[in-house]
């Protein structure tokens, strides 16, 4: 059984604001290697997130090969090409279309409900749109506790990006993030966040 005592602790504060706090979206990146151990890293710490009934929607295409981002970086939008291209990785970050199919091994007590989400796509897409949001988030603190600077990208064309690296397949492209460590001018200065006066109440 587990106690308080036995329960993880807070991170110190100089791990806290590597996370949060003094982390910034990079714009640009050194040509310092990535490896596939610290790709493994992170995915290892962001399939932690949590899901919908742990359903797990999010799908990872790490394109790193000088042919991949030859085929990728002219997709994104212009002020963002710059920036993937100078990235050791970048990923994109799917929605499996198909994620209900993992049921029976990842929540066995949603089998009566596996047939409902095959029928009712709009639900499936709701659920699968909200938990990939959920472990995108993840995935970004993941990049960042390992040493390595994350930019994360809306701007690409999300349909020609399907059409390149997902055709044939239930993935649909939703967020790209540039991974690596931090070039020379990385980094704007930081901008203002709304303070907790204005977004933050109690009931």
């Amino acid at each position: 059984m587990t106690t308080l005592d036995d329960r993880p602790r807070g991170l110190d504060e100089a791990a806290r604001a590597a996370l949060f706090s003094d982390a910034h979206t990079a714009n640009a990146f050194a040509p310092t290697p990535v490896t596939d151990e610290q790709l493994t890293q992170i995915w290892e710490l962001a399939r932690w997130a949590p899901t919908g009934a742990n359903l797990q929607p999010l799908r990872v295409l790490f394109v790193r090969s000088p042919e991949g981002k030859q085929r990728l970086v002219p997709l994104l939008s212009d002020t963002n090409q710059a920036r993937a291209a100078s990235a050791p990785v970048t990923a994109v970050l799917a929605v499996d279309d198909r994620f209900h199919d993992a049921i029976p091994t990842v929540a066995p007590f949603m089998a009566p409900r596996q047939g409902f989400l095959e029928e009712n796509p709009a639900v499936r897409g709701e659920m699968g749109s909200y938990s990939a949001a959920l472990q995108a988030g993840y995935f970004i603190l993941a990049v960042r506790s390992l040493g390595l600077a994350a930019g994360p990208m809306a701007g690409f064309d999300k349909a020609a990006v399907d059409a390149e690296f997902f055709a044939g397949t239930n993935w649909r492209s939703s967020l790209v993030v540039n991974i690596g460590y931090p070039g020379e001018d990385a980094f704007r200065p930081r901008l203002p966040r709304l303070p907790h006066e204005d977004v933050v109440r109690f009931a």
